[in-house]
């Protein structure tokens, strides 16, 4: 027999209710996460993006990121850059409005990506490479700072 009365058993069982919905709807995010995870850059295996990146992704590990050198690079590789933003959701340019019209799934991966590519570059620093990113794509103070606080719990970065 329960101490609870009848309008606090009732309380706990929604508060269950809403328990289970979170926990059913997280599992819908990690879903797609995992999906993302999987399916990340396969453009970059095919053509037009193979033969550039293949040539390219040595440079710009050499290179610093956003600096006027990578930026070159960036330039170089043209058609297969246009066609590796038109394909994959997680990149600012995919999006007619850039970081405005992506959702909170692309921005994961975005940030996911910009960590990996910061790890390829010999001074790389995701702080660094949102900083960048802040300028490049038009960031807000806000986006930025969740940004920063997202890829300092993520990679345990100590402030």
């Amino acid at each position: 027999m329960s101490d609870l009365t009848l309008e606090e058993q009732a309380t706990n069982a929604e508060t269950w209710k809403h328990i289970n919905r979170v926990q059913a709807l997280l599992a819908i995010v990690t879903q797609r996460l995992t999906h993302r995870a999987v399916a990340h850059d396969q453009s970059k295996l095919a053509s037009p993006e193979v033969e550039l990146f293949t040539e390219f992704t040595p440079k710009l590990k050499k290179s610093t990121y956003g600096s006027e050198e990578y930026e070159g690079f960036r330039k170089e590789m043209g058609a297969a850059l246009d066609h590796h933003y038109a394909n994959n959701s997680h990149h600012p340019e995919f999006y007619k409005n850039g970081v405005d019209d992506m959702d909170l799934l692309d921005i994961i991966e975005m940030l996911c990506d910009w960590k990996a590519a910061s790890e390829r570059h010999n001074d790389g620093n995701i702080l660094k490479s949102i900083e960048t990113n802040k300028q490049r794509f038009n960031l807000s103070d806000q986006m930025t700072k969740i940004l920063e606080n997202t890829a300092r719990t993520l990679f345990n970065i100590e402030s």
